[in-house]
């Protein structure tokens, strides 16, 4: 009985080959149908042309790494890894079988190890079962950005930090918005969506991949959103575990999953915001913010002692003739590093939102969207971004590029 492969999720993978005959695998697991939603790119070179490529730029999900000969190759692994980011998985396709060597790769994490000559259905195989196999860790990580108060701009911020994990990190991310009644992602990225989150939450009983797939909104090659019905005409009364099912799906095929919250507390809502892996709380620097935003600091880090504390988003700052409590003061009482400080300008987001923009698409250089890009860089735990250079009509072809999907 021929075994299934399950498809790909939404990764990146790149492959550094030292062989012809590896090259045109790796091209045709490319071109083949389980690999449709992975974005795979194919080039010669094998380790050594990894590590050099990833000492400036982050590295994708996985990594494929022909060993032609074992000779310095586990040096070159080591150089490697100090220059690959967290999670990214390894595949070694070498010409030797040796024993000794297969340890010493695992050792060092690699996930595994094949034997060329090597064909299609082999590397596809190898690749599905990083993210399919029953001991295989869900691929996603979650963040959920919440508010501490309604109308401080936490959606914008949960928007736009999505933006750019993956288009400055070309990390593939999904936006869920959790606001079924009032959300406004689809708003913000210029889109108008027929189905969404809600048509998720009522299909538990034939809740899959696929059909989480057919949802998703997509907005670039890098980011999908699965938007809010955004209407009045049902009430949305969900129980706990409502949102379970379609978080665990998501997890599975989408590496970076940013929950935009709703300014409520709920049993789901408490129980998603708890359950992510990196926690954003977005503030303003005044009385009411201070004292919501304590006791959030406090329950999630009650809630969960062995996780790292919430990433403090000081926004709308300098606010014109609103007296502020510093950020130094806001900090402090919270006992929380500000991970980043937006200043207000009601100009510019103002026109984004009016053209269903990101604040990088409007202002490429500005204080705003080096806040973001910091932000990204601590939940993500990445330290570089790719090196990607934006011209002057990026953001009108992108504007294009989503009225066309």
């Amino acid at each position: 009985m021929e075994q299934i492969i399950a498809p790909l999720p939404r990764v990146s993978i790149q492959a550094f080959c030292e062989t012809a005959e590896v090259m045109a695998v790796m091209h045709a697991v490319a071109e083949d149908r389980r690999a449709g939603h992975a974005q795979i790119k194919v080039q010669m070179g094998g380790g050594e042309a990894a590590a050099e490529a990833y000492r400036n730029a982050s590295s994708p999900n996985v990594l494929v790494i022909e060993m032609d000969g074992a000779a310095g190759f586990l040096a070159c692994l080591d150089r490697l890894a100090e220059s690959c980011d967290p999670g990214t998985k390894v595949l070694v396709i070498g010409h030797t079988n040796d024993v000794q060597l297969y340890r010493e790769l695992m050792r060092r994490g690699v996930s595994d190890y094949l034997i060329a000559p090597v064909d299609l259905v082999e590397c596809v195989r190898a690749l599905s079962e990083m993210f399919h196999a029953p001991s295989a860790e869900p691929i996603g990580r979650t963040i959920a950005v919440i508010g501490a108060k309604g109308g401080i701009g936490a959606s914008s911020i949960a928007h736009n930090l999505a933006w750019t994990i993956a288009e400055d990190f070309g990390v593939q991310t999904t936006i869920v918005d959790l606001d079924l009644a009032f959300g406004t992602v689809g708003l913000d990225f210029n889109q108008d969506p027929a189905q969404g989150i809600a048509d998720a939450i009522f299909a538990q009983d034939r809740l899959d991949t696929n059909l989480v797939d057919r949802l998703l909104t997509k907005c670039t090659d890098q980011l999908n959103i699965l938007a809010a019905p955004s209407t009045l005409d049902r009430s949305y009364d969900m129980s706990e575990t409502s949102f379970d099912g379609t978080i665990d799906v998501l997890r599975t095929a989408s590496p970076c999953i940013v929950l935009d919250m709703p300014h409520q507390w709920t049993a789901w809502s408490r129980r998603l915001l708890f359950a992510a892996d990196e926690i954003v709380l977005v503030a303003s620097p005044d009385l009411a913010n201070l004292r919501n935003a304590k006791n959030l600091s406090d329950e999630t880090q009650k809630s969960r002692p062995n996780d790292r504390k919430p990433h403090l988003v000081l926004n709308q700052v300098s606010l014109p003739k609103r007296p502020e409590i510093t950020v130094a003061d806001f900090c402090k009482a919270l006992d929380l590093e500000a991970a980043a400080v937006v200043p207000f300008d009601a100009h510019l987001f103002g026109t984004a939102a009016n053209n269903g923009q990101m604040i990088a698409e409007v202002q490429a250089k500005g204080k705003a969207t080096e806040a973001f890009a910091e932000l990204a860089r601590r939940v993500t735990g990445r330290l570089k971004e790719k090196p990607v250079r934006r011209s002057m009509l990026e953001p009108l072809l992108s504007r294009l590029h989503r009225k066309k999907a």
